[in-house]
């Protein structure tokens, strides 16, 4: 696993050093937004992840602390990921990201999930974060 070294003092550098990659926030998205818990449901994602890059991006979440890792229940040889305080803090980010791309860049987004958010952002963001909490205690 990489070591991330901090680059600068500058907040905006030191998040980047750490959510700056495509595949680290789209983990996160569909950890918050899809209730996916498990590295085989990561790679059922639309972007076709690759294995290494999802088991390092996997690792470098753990190692600062946005997820933690542990023996699923049903199977010793799986692991389950859950978000700890410190990854369900960014869910707002992943809000911001959507609506941003679904305002300036030809997605197409689920449209319940776009309708929620424009209508009531705060109460999404809050939603979304009390329901990630529930997955980390299930």
């Amino acid at each position: 696993m990489k070591v991330l070294k901090q680059r600068s003092t500058c907040p905006v550098s030191t998040s980047l050093d750490v959510l700056g990659d495509k595949w680290t926030l789209l983990i996160l998205r569909d950890m918050v937004f899809a209730g996916k818990s498990t590295y085989g449901q990561f790679l059922q994602s639309a972007e076709k992840m690759a294995t290494n890059i999802l088991a390092d991006r996997l690792a470098v979440l753990e190692a600062q602390g946005l997820l933690t890792k542990a023996v699923a229940a049903d199977k010793k040889s799986k692991f389950t990921y859950r978000l700890t305080e410190k990854g369900v803090d960014v869910v707002p980010i992943i809000v911001e990201l959507i609506l941003w791309g679904a305002k300036h860049c030809p997605t197409i987004v689920a449209p319940g999930l776009l309708a929620e958010l424009k209508t009531g952002k705060d109460a999404a963001v809050v939603k979304y974060q009390l329901l990630a909490r529930e997955q980390a205690l299930a």
